[in-house]
């Protein structure tokens, strides 16, 4: 298939999907590497840069998705007659990162962090579709344990949780629980 073939099936796979694509999908579909395949899909995207247009793609972890440019959200919002989301709250984002900065995580391990009831901030997320349960821990009471999803990288414009900003130094001493925490969690989801 000609290279120009293979971008414009990329283009019409992406479309035709809606949502992201693993790229292993893609590469299967098109017969190609992957490594391949992410070259012909990075080239469209400096395609889609270069020529000013008003969709792009973006990475969100091992896949991508086709989407209009954030720049143009006004115009979409009007004509589809969008309400604009209301803005996150303060407890909703210190929620948020906990659980992104030390997923997965227990509600409690959440409350501990911050020092109050979260039941009603993981709920609102969840139904923002900024977390979601990722299983149950595997002690007494079986707590769900919660994560971000695709929806957050996408919301805040990263490719994967590794992107998220360096946490500052000095809170040492929170960070070892965490990391307590989460080997925890580890060791008996490996046990599963």
């Amino acid at each position: 298939m000609a290279v120009e073939n293979i971008k414009a099936a990329i283009e019409a796979v992406l479309f035709a999907n809606g949502s992201s694509v693993e790229i292993g999908r893609i590469a299967q579909a098109l017969e190609i590497s992957e490594k391949d395949a992410d070259k012909h899909i990075c080239e469209l995207i400096d395609d889609y840069n270069s020529s000013k247009r008003g969709i792009t793609i973006i990475r969100l972890d091992n896949s991508y998705q086709m989407v209009s440019c954030k720049e143009y959200a006004p115009q979409i919002r009007t004509v589809m007659d969008l309400r604009r989301n209301s803005p996150l709250s303060q407890a909703a984002l210190e929620v948020l990162a906990v659980v992104a900065y030390n997923q997965p995580v227990t509600k409690a391990f959440v409350e501990q962090v911050r020092g109050v009831d979260c039941s009603g901030v993981i709920g609102s997320l969840t139904a923002k579709g900024l977390v979601e349960e990722k299983g149950r821990l595997e002690l007494p009471g079986r707590p769900l344990l919660y994560g971000t999803t695709e929806n957050f990288l996408r919301c805040f414009n990263l490719e994967s949780l590794d992107c998220l900003p360096a946490l500052p130094e000095d809170e040492e001493s929170g960070k070892q629980e965490a990391d307590t925490e989460k080997a925890e969690i580890k060791e008996i989801s490996k046990q599963e």
